[in-house]
């Protein structure tokens, strides 16, 4: 598998991996923390991931995700295309190493919104990179948020449910971790961590 290069360039970008149950919040989170750094003149892109699940209402191939094939997925693990690359509920979901080497490479941060097992994947093969884990304030308010959402039935909620289980036992393996109670709050502990790592081409801290 293609390993990104994390050596000291001076413009290069920083990677981040910020993992979730389904229903913590992370990809607002992730979203409105890319616009708050744009605000302050930082750049970062949230990664694009490879699915090979069905897009859903409003999703747009090539913004929410890159959607393939099983057969054009299988492809890119076999030519090491991935830079991580996970299984769940009967979907692929991987991360291109070329994309994000090339987008580090031009002095942007990256943020990956992966479950653990592309955060041990990541650890594996891009030194360097900060892991952040958010976690929901209790396992109830977690279940009260996707019932919330109404896109999910009784199975897929206790699936859901039953990960979010796995990913929690999970969490200490994560250079930090956030509690997602109030959106505002999180949101700044979630930014103080990218301004306390530096801008593009500055060192990073050591692991919390």
């Amino acid at each position: 598998m293609t390993r990104v290069n994390e050596s000291a360039h001076p413009s290069r970008g920083q990677l981040y991996v910020i993992s979730a149950p389904s229903g913590a919040g992370k990809t607002s989170l992730t979203h409105a923390l890319i616009e708050r750094l744009a605000r302050r003149g930082r750049k970062a892109r949230f990664s694009v991931s490879y699915t090979t699940r069905d897009a859903r209402a409003g999703e747009v191939d090539g913004e929410d995700y890159h959607f393939v094939p099983m057969a054009d997925f299988e492809a890119m693990i076999e030519s090491g295309s991935f830079l991580e690359y996970a299984r769940v509920f009967d979907r692929y979901y991987g991360t291109s190493a070329a994309e994000t080497e090339r987008w580090l490479a031009h002095g942007q941060d990256v943020v990956l919104d992966i479950d653990w097992q592309g955060a041990q994947q990541v650890r594996e093969r891009a030194n360097g990179a900060i892991t952040i884990f958010i976690r929901p304030p209790s396992r109830d308010e977690l279940e009260r948020r996707l019932r919330a959402r109404a896109s999910d039935d009784e199975a897929q909620i206790a699936r859901r449910l039953a990960e979010a289980d796995d990913e929690l036992a999970r969490a200490d393996e994560y250079d930090h971790q956030i509690v997602n109670d109030h959106f505002d709050d999180a949101l700044d502990q979630l930014e103080q961590i990218f301004l306390a790592a530096g801008a593009p081409g500055e060192n990073t801290p050591s692991r919390a």
